[in-house]
């Protein structure tokens, strides 16, 4: 009986706070929840403890006082990374949405006099790191020096698992897609171009076809990773078969591997600037079919945003066409 209520007060999300507080408040207090959903996005006692200045055995008595307060086992202690049970797993997704509607709450209040003075955190893609991000970060905080704005760096499929856990309010990701969880907006697009060591036989050409790469050597992206599934797709489209000699989750390493001349790679225009002002890469532009990388800004289905958050996609949006801003900074 208790348990069910229990379910279903959680599933009723915010508007299930507002006619159960009072029930709530004599339950549980906001810290605790926030480290539960902490402990089960981090799967990990230790992770969960640490980001929240705690002990690991502070961590596991306050799943264990909620485990005895609800009546029912949160999480499976048994297996290795932690899983929440069927309860706790409901137990969680309401927690989450509890937590993000109090913060958008906390950060209106803060906001009623126009005084930005909230948090905001962002997860990126490598590949759109210190050359974009870092220079809006900068941006937003000199606009709004009350913010407080966590920017992270992560492989792509970090990225869209930290928006989700609500680990962060807005990620910026490659191929960006729309799903029952997500919600995405395109938000710049990037011209793909071949870079190549300035020894190679293709440095100080200026366009070149796909065809080209019929036979040589080349520097890919994990196969794993959209941008090589569309790349793949586009040399196979020219009748073309490189040979990959090397792959790589990330531009930067891609980049140091081209600049010994291992061999040539497709790659964003705007991530190669700081090489080609230095000298040690030489860029190649593509003719008979325009390759792009869109970009995209995400964030959680359902979760509303803080004041700070949207003031901070809106700025976002207004860089939308100044891709190639900073070149001489392009950094992966």
């Amino acid at each position: 009986m208790m348990h069910g209520g229990i379910i279903r007060f959680f599933h009723q999300g915010w508007g299930g706070f507002a006619f159960q507080g009072r029930f709530l408040r004599t339950l549980v207090n906001l810290k605790s929840l926030k480290i539960f959903c902490d402990i089960i996005s981090r799967r990990s006692f230790s992770k969960a403890a640490t980001d929240n200045g705690i002990s690991q055995s502070g961590a596991s008595q306050l799943v264990g006082q909620l485990e005895h307060q609800l009546g029912v086992q949160l999480i499976e202690r048994s297996k290795r990374p932690l899983v929440p049970t069927r309860e706790g797993q409901a137990f969680y997704d309401g927690c989450r949405k509890i937590i993000a509607s109090y913060d958008a709450l906390e950060d209106a209040v803060r906001t009623l006099h126009d005084e930005v003075a909230g948090r905001v955190r962002v997860a990126a893609i490598y590949s759109v790191g210190l050359h974009h991000m870092s220079r809006y970060v900068q941006d937003f905080m000199s606009r709004h020096p009350k913010a407080n704005v966590r920017l992270e760096y992560l492989h792509p499929d970090r990225v869209l698992e930290s928006v989700e856990q609500g680990q962060a309010d807005v990620g910026i990701v490659s191929y960006p897609r729309s799903s029952r969880s997500i919600e995405a907006e395109p938000w710049r697009e990037e011209t793909i171009v071949l870079a190549c060591a300035p020894t190679n036989s293709f440095a100080g050409r200026v366009q070149m076809s796909l065809n080209e790469l019929h036979g040589q050597r080349m520097v890919g992206f994990d196969s794993d990773l959209v941008i090589r599934h569309e790349l793949d797709r586009a040399i196979a489209a020219h009748n073309a078969e490189p040979n990959v000699v090397m792959e790589f989750d990330n531009i930067e390493t891609i980049k140091r591997a081209v600049e010994i001349d291992a061999g040539v790679a497709l790659l964003p225009e705007p991530t190669v600037g700081r090489e080609l002002a230095a000298g040690t890469l030489c860029m190649v532009r593509l003719v008979g079919e325009e390759l792009i990388r869109p970009l995209g800004i995400i964030r959680a289905r359902g979760t509303p945003l803080a004041p700070t958050v949207e003031r901070f996609i809106e700025l976002l949006r207004g860089h939308a066409h100044d891709v190639d801003a900073a070149p001489n900074v392009a950094h992966a």
